[in-house]
């Protein structure tokens, strides 16, 4: 009897229903990936603003397009074996596109998908002059995504902005809402006491996930609560979606800075504490198993051997 094999969404399922917290750090492109995977987390989740940013190289208001979002994304699902969860804004659209928004990150390899509750165009979810569309619109777009999606194991995460400007109260009718709708996972984004994330997921009654910003620092809108703590408060999720492009773009400064004190002295320096040698970049990105590809497929070596063993050959 043929045996099913797991795909990504159903392991994905699997955990969220499981006893573990599942952390997923955001990520933005194959480096970021490869490395989340590397340190042994679970899962990943990309960052609508970190792919903005790197990509366009602006502030994250909504300027890129669906296009461009799953492009990035496919290139990222690719390069891990781990489940990876998109960010997709609005959903580019009214129903009718988040339709088909789900299944261009469905083709694209992702597990499950954010779709949020803000006008379009969006704006980070941190930035003041935020707005939410009306309820109905949002569970409208919720349906329009459980209808398109291919698997069912395909997780549709609703995100809620809602309580910045309809405090607890509205964030949670919108919460109950959703969920009577499909969603899988209810996000609720700038959520920072404990008291609102416990009275949201009494609230959701399903999975609930909790952004953590940098995870590792401190922040105005989002919480840093022991990862415990949360379990406790009965979250299943957390996302750290800003907590890599933070420590790259710090990484950077440095190493540049330092680099302007090579050109301006003359003195050369050697900081290895500073940089990941050529070895680490080249392990980190499977070029081992590239040039064994190589061997295999540009050299007749292998033919050779095989033809040489059915004659008789050594």
């Amino acid at each position: 009897m043929l045996q099913m094999v797991e795909t990504k969404a159903r392991a994905y399922r699997t955990l969220l229903a499981g006893d573990d917290l599942v952390v997923s750090p955001g990520v933005y492109d194959g480096y970021s990936a490869r490395l989340v995977e590397a340190a042994g987390f679970k899962t990943a989740a990309t960052s609508g603003a970190a792919i903005s940013n790197s990509r366009l190289g602006i502030a994250d208001m909504g300027v890129m397009g669906l296009a461009e979002n799953v492009d990035q994304c496919r290139n990222i699902v690719r390069a891990v074996s781990i489940p990876v969860t998109c960010d997709a804004d609005t959903g580019y659209g009214n129903p009718v596109n988040v339709h088909h928004t789900v299944r261009e990150f469905e083709d694209a390899g992702a597990v499950g998908i954010n779709i949020e509750d803000q006008v379009s165009p969006k704006r980070c979810g941190h930035m003041p002059g935020k707005e939410v569309v009306p309820a109905a619109e949002m569970v409208k777009k919720i349906e329009a995504a459980c209808l398109a999606r291919r698997d069912d194991d395909f997780v549709i995460v609703a995100r809620t902005d809602a309580l910045a400007m309809e405090g607890i109260e509205g964030a949670c009718a919108r919460i109950a809402a959703y969920v009577a709708a499909g969603a899988d996972v209810i996000f609720p984004d700038a959520v920072k006491t404990e008291d609102d994330i416990a009275r949201i997921v009494e609230a959701a009654g399903v999975p609930v996930s909790v952004n953590m910003g940098f995870g590792i620092r401190s922040r105005p809108t989002t919480p840093l609560i022991a990862l415990p703590r949360l379990r406790e408060l009965g979250v299943r999720r957390v996302s750290l979606p800003r907590m890599l492009p933070a420590a790259a773009i710090k990484a950077m400064t440095t190493a540049l800075s330092l680099m302007r004190g090579v050109i301006e002295t003359g003195e050369p320096i050697d900081r290895p504490d500073l940089l990941a040698s050529i070895d680490d970049i080249m392990d980190l990105m499977g070029y081992a198993e590239a040039r064994a590809l190589e061997k295999r497929l540009l050299t007749t070596e292998a033919f050779d051997q095989k033809y040489a063993q059915r004659d008789g050959g050594p």
